[in-house]
């Protein structure tokens, strides 16, 4: 199911779609040797897709993360540890060995936004970065000084943007998995210090 295709379906908590895939399976294999009891953070987890498969499939402790209080409960029914935050701003300096992040990227001109839930997760404002930007001024903060960030970036959205981004923050970034569909090109990129 296409991300259009989600609008009328669901209202208030994102579903796993082809981006989530793609994350999910980026994040697990690069994890896959993660020490026992090293923190893995979802940053809008939504239903939980990708936090649970990173649970399920490397020895790190998951936390999901969501603003929506409807994809928080949503992941806790899932069986995953779940906190409602905004981003990363609850956790503490260095507190992070890796982050998963798949943003509300769609570029959205302000008169097409509906103002629900839905909407938050899909709509990155006019530009796609207005949560990815955010994100990425304070994700090194709560990141421990070897840890990684795997972030989800459509090519609507400008990934050499993002990568020019996340270097003024201090990140290298590498691409680690994409997926190219009609309209856009999803790419996974690892960032790290």
């Amino acid at each position: 199911m296409g991300l259009e295709d989600q609008r009328d379906v669901e209202t208030d908590v994102y579903q796993p779609a082809e981006d989530s895939h793609l994350l999910a399976d980026a994040a697990c294999e690069a994890l896959a040797d993660a020490d026992e009891g090293s923190v893995v953070l979802e940053v809008g987890t939504g239903s939980g897709y990708v936090a649970g498969r990173i649970d399920d499939e490397t020895p790190a402790r998951v936390i999901a993360a969501d603003l929506n209080p409807h994809a928080v409960r949503q992941a806790r029914l899932a069986g995953l540890e779940a906190v409602r935050a905004d981003l990363v701003a609850p956790f503490a300096d260095g507190a992070l060995d890796a982050v998963a992040f798949n943003p509300p990227y769609l570029p959205t001109e302000p008169d097409n936004e509906w103002d629900d839930w839905m909407e938050r997760a899909l709509s990155g404002g006019e530009d796609g970065r207005a949560v990815i930007d955010p994100f990425l001024a304070d994700v090194g903060r709560a990141l421990a000084p070897d840890g990684s960030v795997y972030l989800l970036v459509s090519s609507l959205t400008g990934v050499d943007e993002v990568v020019e981004e996340a270097g003024a923050h201090g990140f290298s970034a590498a691409a680690v998995a994409d997926e190219s569909f009609p309209f856009e090109t999803l790419t996974v990129l690892e960032l790290f210090r």
